[in-house]
């Protein structure tokens, strides 16, 4: 289940690049290109087809796509492939769902020119960034490209962030008596071995939020995020913190009481979750607020290459962008949705609260770069013992 999926979004590749250059990640530098020479493989917009109708049928004459590790119960992702597939016609057929990021990348240089090379990969932003970088990616303009924010893509439309959500407390409010939500609620002695994270934060995106939102709670900055080191440093030697990686199935068992991961995933644990008796309660914690987007790209050698950006199109789509919405993840283009009228007012109201104006911060490249090859060197030393 890619709940509990790492998606590591570079963390670890970023740093490694930095310190031990680009082989570390098995990212390779390349300038070849395709070499079919197809209309479809330079297309850089729909109007390189002549228009969406065109790409439509020469993505259907494909009439497959690859993805990887894209789990059916992770930003509702399973209804967005199976409107997709019925939309049009196109098998997508996803690869490892429970996949890491950096499980994407190696398939992607480790199958170049294959038929069984992803068409697509779904990753954090700063790893996209070093994707483009090394020339793994095909620029290609969305049909809402103007409408995604200048921070939020690549200038050249290698990639584009597509849904994001911030860091969260998660609680099975049957098994603790009294639900933290905030990050200083989470040192108090009652929580004794019930706060887990979704991931090893060296790898996991996820967990890594949770250490950088957790600095910014305790005088922290995206310039310093050794504080949060520091906090769950705090939390082992109090015993709060539990090393199980929290997901639905550790959560029923009541291993996992307390869960701090992105709102997204949470509040998709509460729908999954409401059946099987558990009543889980999600808070935005006021005194850390983080939150971070993943990034859509198209692989420069896609072996469907047509179907690979009729997916982009649809991704960010009203229709696809509601469908991340309704998965209680907060769609890229929420902002430009909410004031043309097309975002789902019923989704909206759905999503978690958060703390003060609603609008995040986003460290630049240069912090999160620094703040992950902080929590690379001194995450063990933390949590040790």
């Amino acid at each position: 289940m890619r709940l509990h999926r790492a998606r590591s979004a570079g963390l670890v590749c970023s740093v490694a690049m930095a310190a031990l250059g680009l082989s570390a990640c098995g990212l390779t530098s390349t300038n070849e290109t395709d070499g079919g020479g197809s209309k479809a493989v330079a297309a850089t917009s729909a109007a390189d087809f002549g228009g969406m109708d065109a790409l439509v049928a020469a993505a259907k004459k494909e009439g497959k796509l690859n993805a990887i590790a894209l789990p059916r119960d992770w930003a509702n992702y399973g209804e967005i492939i199976d409107t997709f597939e019925k939309k049009y016609g196109i098998k997508v057929e996803v690869e490892n769902p429970d996949a890491s990021s950096q499980d994407e990348i190696n398939a992607v240089t480790s199958r170049k020119g294959q038929d069984r090379s992803p068409d697509v990969i779904d990753v954090g932003s700063a790893f996209a960034i070093s994707a483009a970088e090394q020339n793994l990616l095909a620029p290609y303009q969305v049909s809402a490209f103007d409408q995604i924010p200048k921070a939020q893509k690549d200038a050249r439309a290698r990639w584009y962030n597509d849904f994001g959500g911030y860091v969260s407390i998660g609680c099975d409010a049957a098994r603790v008596k009294k639900c933290p939500k905030t990050f200083s609620d989470l040192l108090d002695p009652q929580y004794k071995g019930q706060i887990a994270l979704t991931g090893n934060p060296t790898k996991s995106s996820s967990a890594f939020g949770a250490v950088y939102a957790s600095a910014l709670a305790d005088k922290g900055s995206f310039d310093d995020i050794k504080p949060g080191l520091d906090f769950f440093a705090h939390l082992k030697k109090a015993g709060n913190f539990n090393p199980v990686e929290s997901s639905p199935a550790t959560i029923q068992k009541g291993e996992t009481p307390i869960s701090i991961t992105w709102d997204y995933l949470n509040t998709g644990y509460a729908d999954e979750l409401r059946s099987k008796g558990v009543d889980w309660k999600v808070s935005i914690p006021s005194d850390g607020v983080y939150a971070e987007y993943y990034s859509q790209a198209i692989v420069k050698w896609a072996p469907h290459p047509a179907a690979a950006r009729l997916w982009q199109e649809f991704l960010y789509s009203p229709e696809g962008q509601n469908l991340w919405l309704k998965g209680h993840a907060r769609p890229v283009l929420m902002p430009e949705m909410q004031k043309s009228g097309t975002l789902d007012a019923t989704f909206a109201t759905e999503l978690p609260q958060t703390p003060g104006n609603g609008t995040p911060a986003f460290p630049t490249e240069g912090q999160i770069s620094k703040a992950k090859q902080a929590v690379v060197q001194g995450w063990a030393q933390a949590v040790a013992g």
